[in-house]
């Protein structure tokens, strides 16, 4: 009898072991952001503040049911790429349901929609449509309520931020070996870009970014040092912007790019391109309006009159490649069209169709890097 209870002891203490033991508080998760600041959170996020709404693609690359962990987001995806947004809609419902804290910019960016959203986490964009580290009142009240902020970046150093911006995301998240997949995937598919192009001794042949061009815009508005820019060096061309402009992006003088005569011509369109006079590109558009209004944006004023256009090598890209971890789909892009003596096997079009069937939750199919002349 007495052997008996003391097995029933001994049982109802392992027991209580093994619950308590499922109990057991997670250790802290500690990130260094973007921005060079350390932040610590008690557990995986489950509530995020996303400071642009863009960033749900990011978030879908790193998370396999993004808009569960959406408390609060800005409306630049919902408002200004429909198509994308639709494509969210259908796969996720619920997406309808989640608050907006602001329209398009950081000026409509409500702080007291922010907390009333109650995150656990906010993530922000180092630079671009939302706050940044310099939305100094932003930060202090999110602060102050003791909302942890990470920084991302995908558009000011893209080459320098994109794997560790991706990381951060998966640790904060606790999706670290989701991201990792992804991660070898943009690594491999990076470091033959550059092997190649390190290989070789031909000259850089000069190359014109128009971002987001339109008939009445005049010209032209360019990455400088940073952005897009970054990749046409990557790839062995030379961005003219990076030689004038100090910053990520800026404009450029018409005089200016008619003197430099690049080799390639390089557009970057929008799903809102019908409205604004611009280039169609992104979910759901044919190629060959892409094409159309590629044609019509490439033989304005100035640029009619370049090389590139003349010799016929007139790219159009998918402006949001811009911001995004999907930008590898444009360093394959500029790689093939800037240097086809080193890349005419390359094919951007299955790289991005790999990252939708292995990667993403919500396929992108769609218009995201065209050449005018089909090749």
């Amino acid at each position: 009898m007495i052997i008996l209870r003391k097995l029933k002891a001994a049982a109802a203490a392992v027991a209580l072991v093994v619950a308590t033991a499922g109990m057991a508080v997670a250790d802290p998760i500690t990130v260094t952001d973007v921005a060079g600041r350390e932040v610590t959170i008690p557990a995986p996020a489950k509530r995020l503040l996303l400071g642009e709404g863009r960033d749900l693609v990011t978030l879908s690359v790193v998370h396999p049911d993004p808009v569960s962990v959406l408390a609060g987001w800005l409306g630049d995806l919902r408002l200004l790429d429909t198509d994308i947004y639709d494509r969210f809609k259908a796969a996720y419902p619920a997406i309808e349901r989640v608050p907006l804290v602001g329209s398009t910019n950081e000026e409509s960016f409500s702080i007291e929609k922010a907390l009333s959203v109650a995150p656990d986490l906010a993530v922000l964009g180092f630079a671009g449509h939302g706050p940044s580290p310099r939305s100094k009142e932003v930060i202090d009240r999110l602060t102050e309520a003791g909302i942890p902020i990470v920084f991302i970046d995908f558009r000011g150093k893209p080459l320098e931020n994109t794997i560790p911006s991706l990381e951060i995301l998966g640790k904060v998240l606790g999706q670290e070996e989701r991201v990792a997949r992804y991660v070898s995937f943009y690594r491999a598919r990076l470091e033959l870009v550059k092997s190649r192009v390190a290989a070789s001794t031909a000259p850089r042949p000069k190359v014109l970014v128009d971002m987001r061009p339109t008939m009445d815009g005049g010209c032209c508005g360019s990455p400088g040092k940073g952005n897009l820019g970054e990749f046409v060096d990557l790839a062995g061309g030379h961005n003219i912007g990076a030689d004038v402009l100090p910053g990520p992006l800026g404009p450029l003088d018409a005089e200016y790019v008619l003197t430099q005569d690049p080799a390639v011509y390089i557009a970057t369109g929008t799903a809102g391109g019908a409205e604004t006079g611009g280039i169609q590109m992104g979910a759901g558009i044919d190629p060959a309006v892409t094409r159309e209004s590629l044609d019509r944006l490439a033989h304005r004023p100035v640029v009619g009159d370049l090389s590139a256009v003349r010799d016929g090598r007139v790219y159009a890209l998918w402006h949001s490649f811009y911001n995004s971890p999907l930008n590898i789909v444009a360093v394959e892009a500029i790689a093939k069209w800037v240097r086809p003596d080193l890349f005419a096997d390359l094919d951007p079009d299955a790289v991005l169709a790999d990252i939708n069937t292995g990667f993403l939750p919500v396929s992108l199919d769609g218009s995201y890097a065209v050449a005018l002349k089909p090749e």
